[in-house]
Formats: C-alpha cells, structure tokens, sequence
C-alpha cells in the first residue's frame, strides 16, 4: 500500500502511533515500526535521560523507521533535540506549539518533521513553517486537544482543501473502516492512539488498559480547557472536576486540583479513583487488548473487506 506517507517515513503501510503520554514507549514503538507501521516514542512523559535509554532500546528491538513525538510545552525542550540529533532520530512529531520554533532546527539535521495540529489555521501555519506533513487530529481524540471542537469528519477536507503537503488523519480511527473513511475525505495516512494503548505492549498500566476496554459510549468528555482541554474517562477525579465548574472554580482553584503527575497516576500507576485517564471517543469500540502487531493487520484485512464493500455500492 504505497503513498506519499509510506514513501515519506520508508513504511509498509500508512499508519502512524500516536505519541501517547505514558502509553507509549520504546517497545510499542518498537512493535509498530516492525508491523510495517511508524511507531512513535512519546517523549511528554519522559524525562531527557529516559528518552535516551527507550531511543537506544528502541534502535536495538528495531531496524524499521520509528519516530519521537515532542509536545513542545516542557521545559527541557532543548536538551531534548539535541538528543534526539544524537541518537540520529530521523522523524520527529511536534505537538502543543509554534512549528516555526524548532522546524528549520530539525530539517537542517535531515530529520523529517511532522506538526500536529486541530484547525485549519494552525495547519497552513505548519505548512509556511516547512514542515513535510502535518496530522489533523479531530474533537474525537484522547488527550490533549484543540479547543474549537472541530469533528474528524469535518477537519479532514476542510484541511486538505488548503493544504499542499501529505496529511494524516487522526480522532476516532480505530478500525480499518475509519481508516479508509478518513482517506476518501482526503487523508494520506491515519494515526491512531486509542486503540493502541490497549495493546500489550503499550506501557500504560493494565488496569488503565482494562478500563479502555470497559468504556462504553458517552463514557468520555473533554474538559479543562481553562488550562489545555483534555479529553477524560468520566472517573472520580473527573466527577471532582465537574463538581469544581458548579461551584464556579477559578483557574487557578482548577490548577491546584489537578496539581501534578495526575496523569501519571491514572495511566501509568493505575489509580482508577484520582488519577487523570485520557483516551478518545472511540474507547467505545475497543473490546480487547491484543498485539500491537494484530491490531495493524485486523486493521487492513477490514480496511480492504470495507474498500471492497464499497466498490460494490
């Protein structure tokens, strides 16, 4: 399945692991990249001598092309991409900043940048910025998120009708029918995030991985965008926040609620009660944890079932 995203990352098949924050480490990149994927280490919640080690781990599990997402908010940004020149990184993700900041930084080293962004604006921002392509993540999406609200179904078109680079589709892909729906929109590629933290070998804790899979629809909301808007599975601590809006909470009475490594408490140490657990919508259509590997290939044999139902219409 050749196209610009295969031929631009050097993969087998156009799809893309989210940079996921405590999801995704050295051995579902690892994983991914080896099932004809582009894995992605997650770098947010990492600090810069643990991206080394899970880089070199992840060189060593591989020789596939994988990549880094930077959330380009923490404060050891530079350290980081000196690093990631280093360790001879070819792909980085930016996320959660201005692209112009680090773009020419990275293509003057080789390395292929890809932004993330949730509107059209911020994708014609990344194309001056020169970036080789950018992912256009939907309201759908788990984690952090843009604040207009903008669906998938909407912001693919509207965003490859004014853009000229390749596009990748994300927000509530989790299956191969979403996959082929987000290319007809206009998609080069999709990545998905959800459906790969209930993997095996996604580095989230087992209890946040079964509680993915127990979602059910409406079990999500996207809240907080006071601070940055994230989008949550509705447990203790989310009921805390909702409380805090009725009681008209200021900014920074939300600020000292969410305090900090919340989400390492939810996702990573598995506290279901007071941790923050972020995923997408599409939690809902997730039943299993499986491979990394049979999540890519369940993904084409259904995307090609779909492409052929479709031809028959």
């Amino acid at each position: 399945m050749q196209n610009k995203i295969t031929e631009l990352f050097d993969i087998a098949y156009p799809i893309v692991q989210a940079g996921m924050i405590w999801a995704s480490g050295w051995r579902l990149a690892a994983a991914v990249s080896k099932a004809g994927g582009l894995g992605i280490i997650g770098s947010g919640s990492m600090y810069p001598d643990v991206l080394r080690e899970h880089l070199q781990k992840c060189k060593q599990a591989t020789n596939k092309p994988f990549g880094v997402n930077v959330p380009m908010l923490y404060p050891d940004l530079e350290e980081i991409m000196d690093i990631l020149v280093e360790e001879e990184v070819k792909i980085v993700f930016t996320s959660a900043g201005n692209p112009k900041v680090w773009t020419s930084f990275l293509k003057e080293r080789g390395i292929i940048v890809v932004h993330v962004v949730s509107s059209v604006k911020f994708a014609l921002k990344a194309q001056e910025a020169g970036v080789d392509a950018v992912v256009a993540e939907g309201f759908e999406a788990g984690g952090h998120n843009g604040r207009d609200e903008t669906t998938t179904l909407t912001l693919i078109p509207a965003v490859r009708e004014k853009i000229r680079i390749p596009l990748i589709a994300a927000g509530g892909i989790a299956t191969g029918r979403a996959m082929l729906a987000a290319m007809v929109l206009g998609a080069d590629g999709v990545q998905v995030g959800s459906r790969f933290v209930a993997s095996h070998e996604a580095s989230s804790h087992p209890l946040f991985k079964d509680m993915v899979v127990q979602a059910g629809e409406g079990a999500t909301h996207l809240t907080l965008k006071e601070l940055a808007p994230v989008r949550l599975l509705k447990n203790k601590f989310y009921q805390d926040v909702q409380q805090a809006y009725a009681s008209g909470a200021t900014v920074d009475e939300l600020k000292d609620l969410l305090g900090r490594a919340r989400a390492k408490r939810g996702m990573f140490e598995g506290d279901l009660e007071e941790g923050e657990l972020e995923i997408g919508q599409v939690a809902a259509l997730i039943h299993d944890i499986k491979p990394a590997a049979q999540i890519i290939t369940d993904m084409l044999t259904e995307f090609e079932t779909a492409k052929a139902e479709v031809q028959n219409l």
